[in-house]
């Protein structure tokens, strides 16, 4: 088990991809504080890890409120003994409306996916810091670079995706604080996803450009949660030791020539 005797705290694992990075982390040794605002979701992950054997615990919080989340980080170390893990993985995805476009919209979504990161990595700071060696994940996304999907002939407007401004801000924020935590022991990487058949995904995103960018890989498939646990168990893990400030592309085969 390469995560044995480590302490995780990983935000938005109600469900989806979050949830996955949960029980793949408890699986391999560590315990793992679940974090949502969705309290039955992240209720029902960590009993999920304590059915198979493993150490976790459910925490309610808003990833946007520092006192929320400062008082979240502060129970998980306490209840884990530590934390040396974070994965920022919360954002505003599955309840997104791609059709609208106003400029109130635009600004939600940026401020949500960035802030979470921001607040989280605050609130974890103080007990990263204690425990030495650690390590911050956050999640990005192919949606951070351009990508082969059809294009309307004409447009009113020119459209702008909040999501994607926000993934290419976490890229940003993810080499930032790799240069200024790094001398404290703390690691920092992203992970960027291409599209993964969650059914927050298959509400969001049209079939008509699920099978454009499903076409455009290397591999020529989408993928699946479970898909993108291996390359984070390997971020928190001591085989990544040297590494930080890195944003590790899983997609397929998508965007490697841009």
């Amino acid at each position: 088990m390469r995560l044995q005797g480590k302490a995780a705290m990983i935000t938005g694992a109600a469900r989806g991809i979050g949830r996955e990075y949960a029980l793949r982390f408890a699986k391999e040794g560590a315990s793992v504080a679940v974090v949502d605002l969705n309290r039955e979701g992240s209720e029902e992950t960590a009993q999920l890890i304590t059915k198979a054997g493993g150490k976790a615990l459910a925490l309610q919080a808003d990833v946007t409120d520092q006192a929320q989340m400062d008082a979240a980080a502060k129970q998980a170390a306490a209840e884990l003994g530590k934390i040396d893990t974070l994965i920022n993985n919360a954002a505003l995805y599955g309840d997104m409306d791609l059709s609208d476009q106003s400029v109130e919209y635009f600004s939600k979504i940026v401020t949500i996916n960035t802030l979470s990161v921001v607040v989280g990595s605050r609130a974890a700071f103080p007990h990263l810091k204690a425990a030495g060696g650690s390590s911050i994940i956050n999640i990005s996304s192919t949606a951070a670079y351009p990508l082969p999907i059809p294009r309307a002939p004409d447009l009113p407007i020119v459209p702008v995706s909040g999501y994607a401004v926000s993934k290419a801000a976490v890229i940003h924020l993810t080499k930032w604080m790799a240069s200024i935590l790094g001398p404290m022991k703390i690691r920092v990487n992203a992970i960027a996803p291409g599209l993964t058949m969650t059914d927050a995904t298959k509400k969001v995103v049209p079939g008509i450009i699920m099978e454009k960018i499903t076409e455009a890989t290397a591999l020529g498939r989408p993928l699946e949660a479970a898909d993108l646990t291996g390359t984070a168990v390997y971020l928190a893990s001591d085989d990544s030791a040297l590494m930080t400030g890195q944003v590790l592309v899983v997609d397929g085969g998508l965007v490697m020539l841009g």
